[in-house]
């Protein structure tokens, strides 16, 4: 695996408009309110600051000459009026306005005095009342466009034209994938000359899955091939069919598939399938609308023409979640595994990683390949990063090999916390526990030899012994595992065995170690009493019935017998070798750091 020229993906631009939008109405209901309440708090004010003087009254004080001016804003319906001989200003609500005027310009034709005065409507009413009349309006033009815009009315998934540039990852920039690129081969023929196979009389596969952990380069072998066979590629996440209203899934699915036929050959990619792919149920709500999406897919899939070389590429790590119809023959006709890198694949993954980065002229990536068994492509790149940024920090003209190695045991172990103040006491007890693990796993065949052991705090680890990770491993035996939780409790039975105590920092330890033991018993069908069973605890705690009534009590007192034999056997061991257990505690608590070298030294005295 390699990693990607393309540049960074954009933010998603539909999650943009809807956020967009919801801050606009958010904003323009709060202006509404924060306006209305200073309308009415302008209203109240009034109300307090001028006394009321009833309609009735106030045309007997006009009739009688007793009303020396009246004060009156446009569109108003109170208005403020003045007696003959008070200072006070009295307010009264007419009922209408208009009739009201001309009333007064005819008292005032026959001879009675009043001052009318017209006014302006105020801004802090004008505006209030505009932004009420236009507010409905805006709020239901806003939300129709969101509404057009998360159906996907729009584009459905980016399409990358190979003539753009786009596309510029190709099989060369993909590592440690030989046998499956080998098996994309004819893919990448059958777009490029979909016609050969259509005289031969063979179909086009209709689909591809891609299986593997996170980081182990299914995207990117994805678009290898379209890079390879210089066709479109439409790229769109699984989580991006389905939205908060329902029917918009299969909508996207069948406009993802149309914009697919204009431009055929070309290559649909989903990411992460398993979101619209997962198995149907009876459910309702947000169920049904995921059932809804993942049947337009089958269909969309079953509907390929013979002369649309449209090839589905999906990527999943949880194939297991995906329903049957989906993986039927003529769906997804192919499963490739997309496993973590070999020794060599990581060797040129590390060689590709390390282009664009300035490299020491003695460093060579095979010990960091050695170290690194396990490990996917996407870690590889994060530890060569970790690299360049602890030459920058350690002012180094260009990557040694001490900054990967250090990079190695910063993505595996954590970040070393050389400041943090330690006990002696806590010391020793890091020196007895870390050097009890080193001498218990030196003393079992099948486990690795020990690179460095270490009592300065790392991540969430008081200390930590660092084993050469050197094989790739595809089956474990039942011996070495079981050697495996004899190395896990050395930790623990070094403390009970110097300091006649025990700790809390053999948690982890023992919470893995019990993990093994249980997978050996229910999983891996390693009991000698219960023999070579599969006992689905974790997934049905009901199948336990299955095995008769006790069945739960025979695998609590294997997983226990394995532990305490394994714990037994730590014990053993180091009583055997107390002498190393000291000498390489003491030199620990000295030097807080043990080489491989080193600790091998201590058994050729």
């Amino acid at each position: 695996m390699s990693k990607q020229n393309e540049k960074p993906k954009k933010p998603n631009k539909k999650k943009q408009d809807v956020i967009f939008y919801t801050i606009i109405i958010s904003l323009i209901l709060v202006l509404l309110v924060g306006i209305t309440i200073a309308y009415f708090i302008m209203q109240n004010k009034q109300k307090e600051d001028t006394k009321t003087l009833g309609y009735t009254e106030l045309i007997e004080k006009i009739e009688a000459n007793q009303v020396e001016k009246i004060e009156m804003t446009v569109g108003s319906t109170s208005i403020k009026v003045k007696l003959v001989g008070e200072e006070e200003e009295k307010k009264t609500i007419i009922p209408n306005t208009q009739a009201f005027i001309e009333w007064i310009h005819e008292k005032r034709d026959q001879g009675i005095q009043i001052e009318l005065i017209e006014k302006p409507e105020s801004m802090l009413v004008t505006i209030p009342r505009g932004l009420f009349s236009i507010l409905p309006t805006l709020i239901l033009v806003i939300l129709i466009i969101l509404i057009i815009k998360m159906q996907g009315l729009g584009d459905n998934g980016k399409v990358y034209e190979p003539e753009e540039g786009k596309v510029k990852v190709t099989f060369k920039d993909v590592a440690g994938l030989e046998e499956e690129k080998n098996e994309l081969v004819e893919i990448v023929d059958f777009l490029k000359r979909p016609e050969k196979f259509h005289e031969m009389g063979a179909k086009t596969p209709r689909g591809i899955l891609l299986c593997g952990k996170p980081g182990t380069g299914k995207t990117l072998i994805a678009k290898a091939i379209a890079g390879e066979a210089n066709v479109p590629f439409i790229s769109m996440s699984g989580s991006e069919f389905i939205e908060m209203f329902a029917g918009l899934g299969a909508s996207r699915v069948r406009k993802l598939f149309d914009k697919a036929r204009k431009v055929s050959p070309c290559i649909i990619f989903i990411d992460e399938i398993d979101a619209i792919g997962a198995r149907r149920t009876a459910a309702s709500g947000a169920e049904t609308e995921n059932n809804q999406t993942l049947n337009q897919l089958l269909v969309e899939m079953d509907g390929f023409d013979t002369d649309d070389t449209i090839i589905v590429l999906a990527a999943t790590n949880r194939p297991e979640m995906l329903d049957k119809a989906l993986l039927r023959p003529g769906r997804f006709d192919r499963q490739i595994i997309i496993a973590p890198p070999d020794l060599k694949g990581r060797e040129e993954i590390l060689k590709i990683h390390a282009k664009d980065k300035k490299l020491a002229k003695d460093l060579t990536f095979h010990s960091i390949a050695e170290d690194t068994a396990g490990f996917t492509g996407a870690e590889l790149a994060n530890i060569l990063n970790e690299a360049a940024i602890l030459a920058t920090i350690n002012k180094h003209e260009a990557i040694e090999k001490e900054d990967l190695e250090e990079a190695v045991r910063k993505v595996t172990v954590g970040l070393e916390k050389k400041s943090r103040v330690i006990s002696d006491k806590d010391k020793k007890l890091t020196a007895y526990h870390e050097a009890g693990h080193a001498i218990v796993s030196y003393f079992l065949e099948t486990q690795t030899s020990v690179k460095e052991i270490s009592i300065i705090p790392r991540g969430v680890a008081g200390g930590y012994t660092m084993y050469k990770n050197d094989e790739d491993k595809y089956y474990v035996s039942k011996t070495e595992m079981e050697e495996r939780l004899v190395a896990l409790l050395g930790g623990r039975a070094a403390e009970k065995l110097a300091l006649n105590d025990i700790s809390t920092g053999a948690s982890n330890d023992i919470q893995v170690a019990t993990k093994i033991a249980k997978e050996m018993i229910t999983v891996y069908g390693m009991s000698d009493t219960l023999g070579p069973i599969w006992v689905g605890v974790e997934d049905n705690p009901y199948e336990l019935e299955l095995y008769g009534e006790h069945i739960g009590d025979q695998i609590g007192a294997e997983v226990k017998k394995l532990i305490d034999t394994a714990y037994l056997k730590a014990q053993t061991i180091l009583a055997e070798n107390r002498d190393k257990l000291e000498e390489i505690a003491n030199v620990l608590i000295q030097k807080e750091k043990i080489t491989a070298e080193e600790f091998e030294k201590f058994f050729k005295m």
